[in-house]
């Protein structure tokens, strides 16, 4: 999660970075189950919270209410998402991932409206830009995920 975080692309006109840490929370919790998954990334919140440098820019308590807050606090509640719907059929993670990324959006574009106050602006920086992005993440973490799984959680799907 730190490492995906660091890569970082400002975005013209967006207070908001594309990272490769969407991609990160989908995977971690893809293969490592809704519970392990939510745990890991409660734990990279709570280390980026006491100023561990893990978040984009560094660290500290302040970046969770600033302009990436949304997206922050959503990422343990993505990756519960994504360890309950995962499965071995590469549909059903592609879709467990797109679920996923959904709810980072919607928590970053809820919080971008609470500091900026007008909702079609929160979206035009904190959601369109990424789209594009986001599909290709969503497909890369859907076949890592359906690759992975059958050696780190075999109980699923048996076959």
């Amino acid at each position: 999660m730190a490492l995906a975080a660091q890569v970082s692309v400002p975005l013209p006109g967006s207070p908001v970075p594309m990272t490769l840490s969407p991609l990160a929370v989908l995977v971690v919790g893809g293969v490592l189950g809704p519970g392990p998954g939510a745990t890991a990334l409660a734990v990279y919140l709570g280390l980026g919270a006491l100023g561990v440098p893990v978040f984009v820019g560094g660290g500290g308590a302040w970046r969770l209410v600033g302009p990436t807050g949304g997206y922050l606090l959503a990422f343990p509640v993505a990756a519960a998402l994504v360890g309950w719907l995962a499965s071995r059929r590469l549909v059903r993670c592609f879709l467990a991932a797109a679920l996923g990324m959904a709810v980072i959006h919607l928590a970053g574009i809820a919080h971008l409206a609470l500091l900026g106050g007008d909702v079609m602006q929160a979206i035009h920086w904190g959601s369109v830009p990424f789209l594009a992005g986001d599909v290709l993440k969503i497909t890369i973490a859907a076949v890592v995920i359906a690759g992975l799984l059958p050696r780190t959680r075999p109980q699923l799907d048996p076959e």
